[in-house]
């Protein structure tokens, strides 16, 4: 008995039509004088297929197969057809020299194929990721929430692995990037990776997946960063770029060894963040007169203190977009640059290289500025420096590394600076904290009262300055509720709280004894600013933070 094979059948008159389709595509090169191809059988480069979009390939019946600097090579299913010669006109314009060729459906089939394995990002020449297609801005605006980008993970990681593994670290960078994420944390637990988005300051779980998939991501992660590959048991740093619409911003990666495998942090340096105006740091009108009074003299030290993430580039950058003007000379000295001024020159240290902000400022005062800024100050070589810089007629705006306004006289002369010139030195010392605002559509009005009323009845009676208590309730506050306008966690952006402290006669004399903080803060009294806890407790009582926050920036403990 004969037995028929049904599906060896089926495969034959498959290779039969797809003989026939090849021999008719070639048949009809010959007619229409273009080259014919079989790209069924031919590599396909993955960075061509980006020339065109998917769905307009598709419409034109076109894909373009291979790239080699600006030649491209084309293959057509008609050369005649109106949408076909449309396509190759605009890559032509685009200052593409297409090389047309003859193609089968199937052909074409499989060149559309590979868009669904096309990453949304590609590397650079120099290594930087390059997230600028409209591929990946489109992610950007359809993540709105934080249940947007759960679901646009979810979906790649339910892909096959080849898909995903392309795609998933640009699907999460353009997550946290549309919710403003300022670091992306991957944390390897026993069983699974926990991703996590630092918005407005505090780590929020977007959610888990599968520790297959990491290896894999972290390899991706490690290669974009330029760190080394095969390196588990030690902290690497490294860093790359993404680009957003025209502007440029960096992720530093900083990879840790643990029981359960490499941790990653991944900062996100996004210029829009940085990019705030003086205005709307959330300065008090008082002090921000002050400041404005300070920035605009000649010379002098402007500190901005506090611990790290708590806003002070962004207040130094406020101060330089505010002063900047085309008849002077400003020269920054940071690491990394994270928002590009214009007019201005910017330069980023290299340690590596023995670039350090010491030697960045040295070189900077050869090339007579007239404002400089020096990202921060770390070291004695880097403070002496500064503090000579403002002595001999430059204005100097720069950072430390201390817990208040009080503090940066006594780190100053822990780094060796004479007392003598300290004084003379300094113009102002400013710390700041940052605090999440409230969500407006749903905070929760609550009745001051109790301990807490005492408390804040005696952190009122202590301001000296009574205006500040103008148009100042003292009968409730609000507390966070959470909606889905603010990702139900009951706030929605940040501001600042402030503190400040003048060089006048009396810190002048403090600052000659050696003096602690607390003497610092005892001189600087009379001056009639607000600290950083009565500034948060204004702000309590306006409505634009919790106490709940204040206390998670400031110790309210010693009051309590």
């Amino acid at each position: 008995m004969v037995q028929f094979n049904e599906e060896k059948q089926e495969e034959r008159i498959g290779l039969l039509r797809k003989k026939e389709e090849e021999d008719l595509a070639q048949t009809l090169s010959s007619q229409y004088g273009v080259p014919y191809i079989d790209l069924t059988v031919h590599g396909i480069n993955i960075d061509a297929i980006r020339l065109i979009k998917e769905e307009e390939a598709r419409a034109a019946e076109i894909a373009v197969f291979n790239i080699s600097d600006k030649n491209i090579q084309v293959a057509v299913l008609s050369p005649e057809s109106d949408k076909a010669k449309a396509a190759i006109e605009d890559l032509k314009s685009r200052g593409y020299i297409p090389e047309i060729f003859m193609v089968s459906h199937a052909s074409l089939r499989k060149v559309w194929d590979r868009y669904k394995d096309l990453s949304y990002s590609f590397e650079t020449k120099s290594g930087a990721l390059d997230i600028s297609n409209e591929e990946i801005l489109e992610i950007t605006k359809k993540v709105q929430k934080l249940e947007d980008i759960r679901k646009l993970i979810q979906d790649v990681l339910g892909q096959k692995k080849a898909y995903r593994v392309s795609k998933i670290l640009e699907i999460i960078l353009a997550g946290g990037i549309a919710l403003k994420a300022s670091d992306i944390h991957l944390e390897p637990e026993e069983k699974e990776i926990r991703l996590r988005y630092r918005l407005d300051g505090v780590l929020t779980d977007i959610l888990n997946f599968d520790k297959e998939t990491f290896e894999l991501l972290l390899s991706r992660i490690k290669l974009v960063s330029n760190v080394k590959l095969n390196i588990k048991e030690k902290a690497q740093d490294g860093r790359f770029s993404i680009r957003i619409h025209d502007e440029s911003a960096e992720v530093r990666a900083s990879l840790l060894p643990g029981p359960n495998g490499e941790s990653v942090v991944l900062r996100i340096l996004v210029p829009e963040a940085i990019s705030v105006p003086l205005e709307e740091l959330g300065i008090h009108p008082k002090l921000l007169e002050v400041l404005k009074r300070e920035i605009i003299k000649p010379n002098g030290l402007i500190l901005t203190t506090g611990p790290t993430g708590s806003g002070k580039t962004t207040t130094l950058y406020a101060f330089l977009k505010k002063i900047y003007s085309p008849d002077i000379k400003v020269i920054t000295i940071e690491n990394p640059i994270e928002y590009h001024l214009k007019g201005i020159v910017q330069t980023q240290t290299d340690e590596e290289k023995g670039y350090t902000f010491a030697e960045g400022l040295r070189s900077a005062l050869r090339q007579d500025p007239d404002v400089i800024m020096v990202g921060e100050i770390r070291d004695a070589e880097t403070a002496a420096t500064a503090v000579n810089a403002s002595l001999t007629g430059h204005l100097v705006l720069s950072t430390l590394h201390t817990n208040n306004a009080a503090g940066t006289f006594p780190r100053l002369l822990d780094l060796g600076v004479n007392p003598k010139v300290i004084s003379s030195a300094i113009n102002v010392s400013i710390a700041q904290r940052l605090v999440r605002k409230l969500c407006e559509n749903c905070k929760k009005e609550v009745p001051l009262d109790g301990a807490t009323k005492s408390m804040f009845d005696r952190v009122l009676s202590g301001i000296t300055d009574k205006k500040y208590l103008e148009n100042i309730q003292g009968e409730k506050i609000w507390e966070a509720v959470g909606c889905e306008k603010c990702n139900g966690l009951g706030y929605k952006g940040r501001l600042g709280i402030f503190e400040a402290i003048l060089v006048n006669g009396a810190i002048e004399k403090a600052v000659n004894l050696n003096p602690s903080e607390r003497d610092i803060t005892a001189a600087s009294r009379d001056q009639g600013l607000l600290n950083l806890i009565e500034d948060g407790i204004l702000k309590v009582l306006k409505g634009e933070t919790s106490l709940t926050e204040l206390r998670r920036v400031v110790d309210l403990s010693a009051l309590e």
